[in-house]
């Protein structure tokens, strides 16, 4: 009976050490995770990837946009960041992920990830008439803002600059959301691409991340205006500045001042308005700052 029990035990043993070996488990599996876990349109995404092998390096696509992970220590698992364009249709959609092995051997993975409608509001604004119909003497200067806006949309620097989480550039309410419609004197004529921080004139602008400053110069529109550049596509911009505390070519690091706000520009009263740009499409910047990199 005794020997039947120890053969019986040796048995269960071995299986349950077969069904709970941790290496085996773990080891042979793609795990993709994402946040914010509920994407919709005009949403960051950061994008987190547990591979099965030792890995040189990891390549995505989303949405037709390419991009490069990042390997992270502190969470063991490679990390990047895209984006979902306002334009996006709510539907399922294919995060495609491509490796090579530290042994040369190529892996992929790819995992459906759900997007959503978001719904945003409206809001009218009163502005003085100039910036809903410009002069004609004016459309010349608005023609050269949009070239060098398109020059430096066009050439981001290929390397990624930025690390951790992305701070709020100035310590304020949010007083205007992304995504809304805006209505100026009575005209429909954009949806806001940025989220606005009441403040008061001569406040204190950061940059919310380490970049290298592509645009610091006045425009029609955006009034003062600088531009980060953090790398890969990813670009922030802060408007309606009173002062500039940078220059174009600077390389500066998060939370250094970037200026002081204002109401230049397209303004109704002194405000900042913070903008993030991804590969030609505006993002929500509130989702952005929400955001937790690894080790952050």
């Amino acid at each position: 009976m005794s020997r039947y029990r120890f053969k019986l035990e040796t048995i269960l043993v071995a299986i349950l050490f077969g069904l709970f070996a941790p290496a085996q488990v773990s080891t042979h599996k793609w795990m993709a995770q994402w946040e914010p876990t509920k994407l919709v349109n005009g949403s960051p995404v950061l994008f987190r990837v547990t591979a099965p092998l030792q890995l040189e390096e990891l390549r995505g696509n989303f949405l037709g946009q390419d991009f490069s992970f990042r390997p992270s220590q502190a969470c063991h698992c490679w990390y990047a960041f895209a984006g979902v364009s306002l334009a996006t249709k709510p539907g399922i959609y294919t995060l495609r992920v491509e490796g090579k092995s530290k042994g040369g051997e190529d892996t992929s993975m790819r995992h459906a990830v759900a997007v959503a409608a978001a719904h945003y509001p409206t809001s009218a604004l009163k502005v003085a008439p100039g910036f809903v119909e410009p002069p004609k003497e004016t459309l010349a200067r608005i023609e050269e803002d949009q070239a060098e806006k398109k020059k430096v949309f066009a050439t981001t620097l290929p390397e990624t600059l930025w690390s951790g989480r992305f701070e709020r550039p100035a310590e304020a309410e949010v007083s205007g959301v992304f995504g809304s419609a805006r209505v100026f004197n009575g005209v429909k004529k954009s949806q806001h691409t940025g989220l606005d921080f009441r403040v008061t004139t001569g406040t204190p602008t950061v940059a919310t991340n380490s970049g290298t400053v592509v645009l610091a110069r006045p425009l029609y529109f955006e009034g003062n205006c600088v531009m980060i550049d953090h790398g890969q596509g990813l670009l922030t911009m802060y408007l309606h500045l009173s002062e500039f505390r940078v220059k174009e070519g600077d390389v500066v690091k998060k939370g250094q001042t970037l200026g002081l706000s204002g109401g230049t520009g397209r303004a109704t009263a002194p405000h900042l308005h913070f903008a993030v740009r991804w590969r030609g499409e505006y993002l929500d910047p509130r989702t952005l700052l929400e955001l937790h990199p690894p080790g952050s």
